[in-house]
């Protein structure tokens, strides 16, 4: 008896009874901020499904996304690299060897992209990057309407590009985000049992157009009643505009719940396939939440990521901290991890490790499956942005670089070369500006930035994407051909 017993776990450790290697699902949602979830503090929007999941995951409190907005963020996640080009860049430009969902393909993975892209057209498409199956994934940002015909807005007009496939699938009443979820069901319903998946969600909520579905905006509503704000004001001016500072707004909480909802039909799918035990997931967002508008107008704000400093579009911690939360049942350990500062360029890297074990040269992710597998910690880490596209007239964010070393975080204002440094483990709120006190830590921390600017703001890595002398879309002078 023992000895069947041991062949029988060794059967299934060797994947005799079926493939060997864990199944790959990436939730990534659009303009959730890190206190966008009931875990992380919010008291109106209600998330107990992704709740659930955290709370069985090793969940970073110290996750970042590698930009405040969204393309060059989901740039820096796909590609493994630093978003310095600030655009999508020119995937088809890629080689194969540098290509993590080439490499996924190539170890026997059946790959699935379903939701926003936002990355190109051409060689820059989900398809010609390497995904097989994909879905409602192209140049779009966004959508006109979150109900069907979703590329239509409120006021008629059509929306900039359109969401293929929804339209040619939907009816009347359809909603975008359960559609994609029901996409991705399929996909993995449909998946020869022999061979592992990588399976991509990218929800175009919780970015705007603001609708949720009647029932939820309704049951929110009520919700609200309950709520007291006491003295906090709905708005406090911040850079060229308003910042937001209560989470109020019932449609937003809606959509907040809605793609809950459907990270629960995702959870419960993978444990009646059976495939939830051998399967990674990964949650995260691509940056923080729209809580800031410009000197354009007052635009409709969704949310506030108090108690961290400003949202989308800003490199203060509102703008760029994430909620990541990785499940991997019997593998890692379920625990919260306060230290280690990671960022969405690192997901890939660490994804490829955990399952093929295998890495990428050349990238600027790394791997954090050590630190997954509490071999080591990253709180000591030194990381960068940058982001000179500001846009002051509808988020009101000044061009800035930051730098990240350990507790500290060095602002630095392009335009004026102000400093501003923060301890963010006594403040994380970003609110005690230390650079007067502690003038020897800002000089070290601007030595750090402009180290990295020399290597890394160069035309090899800035011209990605732009078309130089010949015309051509390339690399910059040192352009390689596919």
């Amino acid at each position: 008896m023992k000895k069947i017993t041991f062949l029988l776990a060794f059967c299934l450790t060797m994947g005799v009874f079926g493939q060997d290697k864990p199944n790959i699902l990436i939730i990534h949602t659009d303009d959730l901020g890190y206190h966008d979830l009931s875990i992380t503090g919010s008291e109106l929007y209600n998330t107990p499904n992704i709740d659930a999941l955290a709370n069985k995951s090793v969940n970073f409190t110290n996750a970042y996304s590698s930009y405040p907005r969204c393309t060059p963020s989901r740039y820096g996640m796909i590609t493994g690299t630093y978003p310095v080009n600030e655009n999508k860049g020119n995937l088809g430009a890629i080689p194969e060897d540098k290509n993590f969902i080439k490499q996924f393909k190539n170890a026997g993975y059946n790959t699935s992209y379903v939701g926003k892209w936002h990355l190109g057209k051409g060689l820059s498409t989900p398809k010609n990057f390497g995904f097989e199956h994909t879905y409602a994934a192209g140049e779009a940002g966004g959508v006109g309407s979150r109900f069907y015909p979703f590329n239509i807005q409120k006021n008629g007009k059509p929306a900039k590009y359109d969401v293929p496939d929804v339209v040619e699938d939907g009816k009347e009443g359809d909603y975008i985000s359960d559609m994609m979820t029901s996409a991705t069901i399929e996909f993995i319903k449909n998946n020869p049992k022999e061979q592992p998946f990588l399976a991509v969600l990218a929800y175009y909520s919780v970015h705007t157009p603001i609708e949720a579905k009647p029932e939820d905006e309704a049951r929110n509503k009520e919700q609200l009643k309950s709520i007291d704000f006491g003295d906090t004001p709905e708005y406090i001016n911040e850079g060229e505009g308003r910042r937001k500072m209560r989470q109020d707004d019932a449609a937003y909480a809606g959509m907040v719940e809605n793609v809950d909802e459907n990270v629960g039909k995702l959870l419960y799918t993978l444990k009646d396939l059976g495939i939830d035990q051998n399967t990674i997931i990964v949650f995260s967002s691509d940056h923080g939440g729209l809580s800031n508008d410009g000197h354009k107008g007052e635009r409709h704000l969704a949310t506030t990521n108090i108690p961290l400093r400003a949202g989308k579009g800003w490199l203060y911690e509102g703008g760029i901290r994430v909620p990541l939360f990785v499940k991997w049942d019997n593998h890692l350990k379920p625990r919260v991890d306060d230290d280690s500062i990671v960022l969405g360029m690192d997901v890939f890297p660490t994804l490829l490790e955990l399952a093929v074990n295998k890495k990428v040269e050349g990238v600027d992710g790394q791997s954090y499956a050590s630190v997954l597998k509490e071999k080591d910690n990253w709180k000591d880490r030194t990381v960068f942005w940058i982001s000179k596209k500001a846009r002051p007239h509808s988020t009101g964010d000044s061009k800035m670089a930051v730098v990240r070393s350990g507790d500290y975080k060095l602002v630095q204002y392009l335009e004026t070369k102000s400093l501003e440094l923060y301890n963010l483990k006594e403040d994380i709120s970003e609110e005690n500006n230390l650079a007067e006190k502690e003038p020897v830590k800002v000089e070290q921390m601007l030595e750090l930035l402009k180290d990295w600017k020399k290597e890394y703001l160069v035309p090899e890595r800035l011209n990605v994407g732009k078309k130089n002398k010949r015309g051509n879309k390339g690399q910059g002078k040192n352009k390689k051909k596919n």
